[in-house]
């Protein structure tokens, strides 16, 4: 061999053929879940299959925080509010946190009107309930509904059309940079008038 090449190490012994897997079991494995989904249901029933009813949170961050998704359990202070008792809460399938705190009124409102909502829906059975009863079997109990933005159309002017955006700001950054030094100018000249003058 000549010259600095590199040395051969190609791997071709691996027998990948005897490591490939595949999964023929996906449609028997679609059937034992939706089995395991129809006993849990027997299980829990006549309570919802979805589980316990989740707050409204906003997401963390900047980039997220304007949106909304449902949280761990209502807070203390919100179950108050709404006059439920922190541990009756969960036989009645609230959940609750007890670590999650409450920052604004606003989110205190939402929570509060939510869970006065549920309060107006449910509908406690004795212990042995009847097969009649229908079962909630929803994805999510009350899912967050997000209202459409509202926006408004109308015709551009004649006056917009002529502004340009680019001066504006480009005159107000200017302004900014300059107003220290303006506001120095005229207390200078300020001065100046109020001097006696020189002959």
């Amino acid at each position: 061999m000549k010259h600095n090449n590199v040395i051969p190490n190609a791997h071709f012994h691996k027998h990948w053929q005897e490591r490939v897997r595949c999964y023929f079991n996906q449609a028997p494995q679609k059937k034992t879940r939706r089995v395991k989904r129809a006993a849990k249901a027997k299980a829990v029933f006549p309570r919802p299959v979805s589980g316990l009813l989740r707050p409204v949170v906003h997401c963390q961050t900047v980039k997220y925080n304007s949106k909304t998704r449902l949280g761990r359990g209502f807070t203390f202070e919100e179950l108050k509010a709404a006059g439920i008792n922190k541990r009756e809460a969960l036989n009645i399938g609230i959940s609750v946190d007890h670590r999650r705190r409450n920052k604004s009124e606003e989110s205190l409102r939402v929570n509060k009107e939510r869970l006065e909502a549920y309060k107006a829906k449910l509908v406690v059975f004795p212990a042995p309930a009847s097969e009649a009863v229908a079962q909630h079997k929803s994805h999510t109990i009350m899912p967050i509904v997000k209202a459409a933005p509202a926006t408004e159309y109308r015709a551009i002017t004649e006056e917009e059309r002529k502004a340009s955006v680019f001066t504006k700001l480009r005159h107000a950054r200017s302004y900014a940079r300059l107003v220290g030094y303006r506001q120095k100018r005229a207390a200078e000249q300020s001065e100046k008038k109020s001097a006696p003058g020189r002959r």
